[in-house]
Formats: C-alpha cells, sequence, structure tokens
C-alpha cells in the first residue's frame, strides 16, 4: 500500500472516532436504548449557579493517535533508511504532541453546576453542559429526571 493511501486510510479510521464519540450532553438529548425507559423525576428550585468548565478525554486521545499517525508517516518521507526511521519516529512523537494539544482544545465545553432545592428538603448539585435554547436563572423551578447515573435539569413549564 503506497504512503498516500496509507495515510487516507488512516485519516478516515481515525474520523470515524471522532465522529463516533461526538455526543449532545444537553438535557434535552437521549439515546435511543434510554426510549420506553422509567425515569424518577423530582422537582425543585434553583439556588445557586456556577460555570465551569468541562473536559472530556476522548478527544484527546483520538488526537493524539490522529496527531502520531499523520506525524510518523509524513516525517518518513525524510531521509533514507535508518535516519527515515529515525525521522519517522520523531514525527510521530511531535505529532502526538501536537494532536494532544488540538483534542484538549476541541474537548472543553461550557457548563454549568446547578445546585437545586428540591421540594422534599434535600439540595442537589448537576453539572450538565449550557445549552443556549435553556439558560437557567436562581429562583426558578425546574424538574430534574433520573435515570440510573444520568440527571438531566430541565424547566419546569
Amino acid at each position: 500500500m503506497t504512503n498516500k493511501k496509507m495515510m487516507v486510510a488512516v485519516a478516515m479510521i481515525l474520523s470515524f472516532g471522532v465522529v463516533g464519540c461526538a455526543q449532545n450532553p444537553y438535557g434535552n438529548t437521549y439515546n435511543v436504548a434510554e426510549a420506553r425507559t422509567m425515569q424518577t423525576v423530582l422537582s425543585g428550585t434553583i439556588t445557586k449557579l456556577d460555570a465551569v468548565t468541562m473536559n472530556s478525554d476522548g478527544e484527546s486521545t483520538i488526537g493524539t493517535l490522529a496527531g502520531a499517525a499523520v506525524g510518523g508517516i509524513l516525517a518518513s518521507k525524510i531521509g533514507g533508511g535508518s535516519g527515515s526511521d529515525i525521522a519517522a519516529i520523531g514525527g510521530a512523537l511531535a505529532g502526538g504532541a501536537l494532536g494532544s494539544s488540538a483534542g484538549d482544545a476541541i474537548s472543553k465545553r461550557q457548563g454549568v453546576n446547578i445546585i437545586i432545592k428540591l421540594d422534599s428538603g434535600r439540595t442537589v448539585a448537576v453539572v450538565q453542559e449550557v445549552d443556549p435554547n435553556m439558560l437557567f436563572k436562581v429562583g426558578q423551578r425546574v424538574d430534574l429526571y433520573q435515570q440510573g447515573r444520568t440527571t438531566r435539569v430541565v424547566s419546569a413549564n
């Protein structure tokens, strides 16, 4: 397989990984597997909101792998024999570092830590990504949908 075909194959495989990791973490999105499953609904009032930064390790890992693969392939064109091998190793290391940095930047998202006083008197906190279509405010009534380890906060219209 030529190097050009190898680069295209690596890029396609890694792009499938990036697409596969993409998710919508807003409170209004469900997976197909969550359909027709029972959730516990709790109601309460928001007492505090704190902006947070959310990170995901998945994109960083994929960025590292993609950068290392591309860097190694491109650097292997330099020199010949053992010089080419050394260049490929150096290119893979440099590409991996650059890919990791790019993945970290892509994975950062703006979130909100929502402190809620439940009607039962208990206070809970839920972190979810900021949804520009669902902005919360202190004093707002909300519902919490719980299913397993997942909790969503939505406006209690």
